[in-house]
């Protein structure tokens, strides 16, 4: 009898502790990722040829990295783990009723094709960034937040000499505070969100001590670096010709709209701006697998409701690394146990479960705190591009709204090509969204990134792509 086999999607937190867990027990692993080394965005590592000398001044919880670096690297050389990189994964497909096959695409060009077989798959493949237009976004010089992180930690560069962070959500401390370690001048850390809403959720956030700690840590790192904060401000405009030369923010009232008389004018080169982080649902949605909200739902075993499919990590709800190595390692016991045919013993990973479900009950507060302003389109100008694949201004999708009866996300789309373009909406879907009034739907897309078509022919020759074709029409 063969040795099952699993395939891990993504080498973050989740995907690694879910490898490490499920090759302990027999299982044999392959770790399937799009970069060039393991570790995800939270542990993300400079390339080798920076020769960085103290990479962990960069990361906390480096020992947790150190765990999961070793580990892995045991179980590569044992042979119970292949570790794949430049892995572009772009859709999962049943192969009949004996498993899976994990279609790729290889290397920076992402035109050669790779296929992985498995009898069962986990999701592990993190988040991304939600960001909302306002004008001046797409001057050079706006960055994500994240992409400002992975610049420094991946890159060891700054993004800028004078850098305002700005939006909302968890990510804006740890960005600003590496920022200002790395020796940039953050002219202001700009944070929508309000001060009352932490004191009504403080009971829920007190019940995470470290996480606070974690918080307080950052916060006084900015205050030695003499970075000012701007609580429940929001960034109304972005100025320059070339590129960035400065920024407007103002204060918000109580219902989240910008108050006029208190604009300022921030002089800077680059503004690092997100407003917190969405699932990557595109592979389990090809599966059809259930989606709640933004968020593959799971059971208690970080089951799926496709047969063979587990997920882990933020693609089950954004929630950090900590929850991230709670949920891989449950999956990757549950994994173990039902490919080997034995029902799973709770037991084995109560510690994880408890923690799981603390983690999961701290960022539903998170949540509720780090919300964009309520009436942020409100600043957003007709003229504001807010599809820059397809280029599509504000205006437009105001005027199919108003003239043209769109009613739904999926109508403004075909009447302005909003979400058309390269990213087909992830990026630009929420923005759009919001400037139409409607409500921001999750996208169906069969593939989870672009495709060639002589690679799309060749893997359409197999039968395994039946099943994700035939339920998603495109």
């Amino acid at each position: 009898m063969s040795e099952p086999t699993l395939a891990v999607i993504g080498a973050g937190p989740a995907g690694l502790a879910a490898g490490l867990a499920a090759a302990a027990r027999g299982i044999h692993v392959t770790l399937i990722d799009s970069a060039t080394e393991a570790g995800g965005q939270f542990y993300r590592q400079p390339a080798a040829a920076l020769s960085a000398r103290r990479p962990q001044a960069l990361h906390h919880q480096w020992r947790t990295w150190e765990h999961l670096r070793d580990g892995l690297q045991s179980h590569v050389q044992a042979g119970r783990i292949r570790h794949l990189t430049d892995h572009h994964v772009w859709l999962v497909g049943r192969r009949g009723a004996a498993g899976f096959t994990v279609h790729a695409l290889l290397g920076p060009e992402q035109e050669q094709p790779a296929e992985v077989r498995a009898d069962a798959v986990l999701l592990a493949t993190g988040g991304y960034e939600k960001v909302l237009p306002f004008p001046g976004w797409t001057l050079p010089g706006v960055v994500t937040a994240g992409g400002a992180q992975a610049m420094l930690k991946g890159g060891l560069v700054l993004p800028g000499r004078t850098v305002v962070v700005a939006g909302t959500g968890p990510l804006l401390l740890p960005v600003a505070a590496g920022l200002a370690t790395a020796g940039a001048t953050v002219a202001a850390l700009v944070d929508s969100a309000d001060p009352a809403a932490f004191l009504r959720r403080s009971r829920a956030l007190a019940a995470q001590p470290g996480k606070v700690a974690e918080g307080a840590r950052y916060a006084g790192r900015l205050a030695r670096h003499r970075v000012r904060s701007l609580l429940h401000h929001t960034v109304v405009e972005a100025h320059g010709t070339e590129r960035l030369e400065a920024v407007t923010v103002a204060a918000l009232d109580r219902d989240g709209r910008v108050r006029p008389d208190t604009r300022r004018r921030l002089a800077c080169d680059t503004l690092a701006v997100g407003h917190g982080m969405l699932p990557h649902t595109d592979l389990a949605d090809a599966l059809g697998c259930r989606v709640d909200g933004s968020d593959v739902y799971v059971d208690d075993e970080q089951r799926t409701d496709v047969p063979g499919v587990w997920a882990a990590g933020e693609t089950t709800g954004i929630g950090g690394s900590a929850l991230a190595l709670a949920e891989g390692h449950i999956a990757g016991r549950s994994i173990a146990a039902r490919l080997a045919g034995r029902e799973p013993d709770p037991s084995g990973w109560a510690a994880a479960a408890r923690a799981r479900e603390k983690l999961r009950a701290f960022f539903a507060a998170v949540d509720s705190v780090y919300a964009p302003p309520a009436h942020w389109a409100e600043q957003v100008t007709d003229e504001t591009v807010v599809c820059r694949c397809e280029e599509v201004e504000a205006g437009a999708v105001r005027e199919a709204v108003r003239e043209l009866g769109a009613g739904d996300l999926r109508t403004v789309k075909l009447l302005t090509r909003a979400g058309m373009g390269w990213c087909q909406g992830r990026m630009c879907g929420p923005g759009v969204a919001g400037v139409a009034g409607c409500a921001e739907t999750a996208g169906r897309r069969p593939f989870a990134r672009p495709v060639p078509l002589g690679v799309l022919a060749r893997a359409g020759d197999g039968n395994d792509m039946s099943h994700p074709m035939e339920r998603k029409s495109v």
